[in-house]
This record gives C-alpha cells, sequence and structure tokens, in this order.
C-alpha cells in the first residue's frame, strides 16, 4: 500500500480562509495567546503544513478585560534597548495593559510564532481591538 503525501495548493489555501472573533474578557493572556497562534498559523486543519501559511484570521475584542494569573500583575515587566548606551527600557505590565493592553496580547501572539518569513504574513492576520466593537474593518 502506498501512501501519498498532500500538499495543498496556496491559492486553495487562501480560499479557504475563515474568521474567528474571540472574546478575550476573563480569558488568561498565555491561554489565550496560544490558542491565536494556532489559529494563525493553521494548526487545527487536517491539512496543516508548516511551510505554507494556511491560517486563519483572528479578531480579538475586549483586550481591557484579559486576565493574568499569579503576581503577573506587579512582576511581569517588558524590556526593550534602543541600541545605544544606557538605551535599556523596562515597563511593568500594569502600566502597559493602561497604555496599550493590544501590543501585551500582539507581543504574546508574537513570541509564540515561530521567527521566519511567514510570521509576518500571519501577524497581518490578526485584529485587536481593546473593547467591544460592533463595526469591523474585514477586509484582509
Amino acid at each position: 500500500m502506498t501512501q501519498k503525501t498532500f500538499l495543498p495548493n496556496q491559492n486553495d489555501v487562501e480560499k479557504q480562509r475563515k474568521w474567528h472573533f474571540i472574546d478575550a474578557s476573563n480569558q488568561v493572556l498565555g491561554r489565550l495567546s496560544t490558542k491565536i497562534a494556532n489559529l494563525l498559523m493553521g494548526k487545527h486543519k487536517k491539512e496543516f503544513t508548516p511551510h505554507i501559511d494556511c491560517g486563519d484570521f483572528v479578531v480579538v475584542t475586549n483586550i481591557d478585560k484579559i486576565k493574568v494569573t499569579g503576581n503577573k500583575l506587579e512582576d511581569k515587566f517588558y524590556f526593550r534597548h534602543s541600541g545605544y548606551a544606557k538605551g535599556a527600557k523596562t515597563i511593568p505590565f500594569k502600566r502597559q495593559l493602561e497604555n496599550d493592553s493590544t501590543k501585551i496580547l500582539y507581543l504574546a501572539v508574537k513570541r509564540m510564532l515561530d521567527d521566519n518569513k511567514l510570521r509576518n504574513r500571519r501577524l497581518k492576520r490578526l485584529k485587536l481591538y481593546k473593547n467591544e466593537q460592533k463595526d469591523f474593518n474585514l477586509k484582509g
């Protein structure tokens, strides 16, 4: 019995993309970002292929109401460096949640995706909204 490997065609994958709407209120950050990353990669589909971008669109609302477990609200921080001497900046999780809560979920999902040429294309299909909005701009 011979088994043949099935490779999906990129044009067929583009036509089969679906939209997933997720309400982030009272959901844990890590578990939600894992779910979103799997939807963006297309791991929930039977025709998943790692080197082909076969994921779906994901729209997330109510990011302001996201939860974290443990003591992360006080202990977690975001680090960035400008490249210059003494250019390190740390932002506590609580302040980042007040300033721009979409960046929290965006960074969590971005860091869960593989660092390759497909990551930016996958992240373009992620739409994040701070609160619940009725009119979405659903143009790919």
